[in-house]
């Protein structure tokens, strides 16, 4: 889990600065619905793994607002995106 900025500022371009600090916040939701969702299925109460659960889907909305922050300020994460779904729906066969 992350508690500290996992990188150097220092070493960070400025122009890079947000995309980085984007990236961080992007994983850290994706942990914490990793850590929920963990949770809930270990829990017998059904009341802990109700709210549980709807935390971890209000972090989902998270990842979609910091997905959205990096692909206005990533253009190249854009076109990486559209590639590798393209890759996985050929080879699915969609």
């Amino acid at each position: 889990m992350l508690s500290k900025i996992p990188f150097d500022i220092e070493k960070i371009s400025p122009e890079n600065l947000d995309k980085e600090i984007v990236r961080i916040a992007f994983i850290a939701e994706l942990d914490a619905i990793n850590l929920y969702e963990q949770l809930a299925s270990l829990t017998k109460n059904p009341d802990l793994k109700k709210v549980l659960l709807a935390v971890a889907k209000e972090e989902k909305e998270h990842v979609g607002e910091f997905q959205t922050l990096l692909l206005r300020y990533d253009k190249e994460q854009v076109e990486e995106l559209k590639e590798g779904k393209e890759e996985v729906e050929e080879m699915l066969g969609d």
